[in-house]
């Protein structure tokens, strides 16, 4: 039976996969600004993907530890719909961004083990989302993206106040397993969509897509 999951593919590059991802019925487009990351894109780059997308779907910019000016050049060209911050950001900075920019800010945060879930409620305090994603391994220079995933049964049973949405190494293949075990009502998906890093696939967009909404 369909599922109405709400899927963000992430770290989207060219127009025609944006393209892709709308017609396969993605919710979100994630547009990563971080040069380390094979899915960088620039202001520029950005503001072009960002028009390429049809009405109704919300274009986020994944920033991992980006100041005020940072976010500042982003947002003058690129007509963005929240904000995704995916670095050590504490949950005062949540709110600061929050607050100046006026835009729905969602937070990642790493997971690995039963330890790493208490901090999701000081974070679901302050941001309009947040994002569980695999903790990224120590010495990554990606915080992600990295095909990771964490044991999904210690979300089992639980329930936030705020949306969230899981990710980490998460593909057409397992995402419907995530879903029943965590209950997640959105997904995100990035390498797993990928031939290799940085390259998306449109086929693998629509598969995932379709598991995930469980058709």
């Amino acid at each position: 039976m369909a599922q109405d999951i709400r899927v963000k593919i992430c770290g989207l590059t060219r127009p025609d996969h944006i393209e892709a991802a709308a017609r396969a019925g993605a919710a979100y487009l994630g547009l990563v600004f971080f040069e380390r990351s094979p899915r960088n894109v620039s202001p520029a780059e950005a503001r072009d993907l960002c028009l390429a997308a049809p009405p109704g779907l919300v274009k986020v910019a994944l920033t991992v530890d980006a100041d005020d000016a940072a976010l500042d050049a982003i947002l003058a060209q690129a007509p963005i719909d929240m904000l995704q911050l995916h670095g050590h950001e504490a949950p005062e900075r949540v709110a600061a961004v929050r607050r100046r920019y006026g835009l729905p800010v969602m937070k990642a945060v790493g997971i690995a083990d039963a330890g790493d879930l208490g901090q999701l409620d000081a974070y679901m305090a302050v941001a309009d989302q947040v994002l569980i994603d695999a903790k990224p391994p120590r010495h990554s220079e990606l915080p992600g993206g990295n095909g990771l995933t964490f044991d999904w049964r210690l979300l089992t049973g639980r329930r936030w106040p705020r949306p969230w949405m899981l990710a980490g190494g998460l593909t057409a293949a397992n995402v419907a397993e995530a879903v029943r075990l965590t209950g997640a009502g959105q997904v995100d998906v990035s390498s797993g969509v990928e031939r290799a890093p940085g390259k998306k696939d449109e086929q693998m967009i629509a598969r995932f897509i379709s598991a995930a909404q469980g058709e």
